[in-house]
């Protein structure tokens, strides 16, 4: 089984050409061209090894299999305590387990942080995703139909969302 650890700058590269395969090959992401990793750095460093937004990756005998992030959800100081989480595992490594290990070990990483909610949105269909989410104690929220073009179609995305700390369950403000 992999292990899981905080991000580094030297996997940088892996993690681009881990979210480059499903920017070509599906409509996973929205992202339409491939990307270079000078493209990603923003994205890699609007996390941190503390506080709410973190990117952890999954390594197998030396290899980034996996990578899991929870970022800003939206701008507005309001919305801080609740972040968006994504997961993305090598190809050859799906229905692995990884996904799972990842999600898992990110929660209780950003356990005693200021969260709240955590929001992931998934285009449909997307039955592995909506499987993963569902035992990890997400619920669904809402669909925003048709919202992106990608592969001469639109998509759907279903909007899903569960507290940090599951014994809050229902409970709502």
């Amino acid at each position: 089984m992999p292990t899981v650890r905080p991000a580094v700058d030297t996997d940088l590269p892996a993690l681009t050409d881990i979210y480059n395969h499903y920017i070509v090959n599906t409509p996973i992401t929205f992202d339409v061209v491939s990307l270079v990793p000078e493209q990603r750095r923003q994205w890699f460093d609007d996390h941190a090894t503390t506080g709410r937004h973190r990117l952890l990756v999954a390594e197998d005998e030396g290899h980034i299999v996996g990578y899991a992030t929870t970022s800003r959800f939206r701008p507005k100081a309001a919305y801080d305590t609740t972040v968006e989480s994504s997961v993305y595992c090598r190809a050859e490594c799906v229905r692995r387990g990884i996904g799972s290990l990842l999600y898992r070990t990110l929660f209780e990483t950003i356990a005693a942080e200021d969260v709240h909610q955590i929001v992931a949105g998934v285009t449909l269909p997307n039955p592995a995703s909506l499987a993963l989410h569902e035992r990890l104690g997400f619920r669904p929220v809402g669909v925003f139909p048709s919202v992106g073009r990608k592969f001469d179609r639109y998509w759907d995305v279903g909007w899903f969302e569960r507290p940090l700390d599951l014994r809050e369950g229902e409970v709502r403000r």
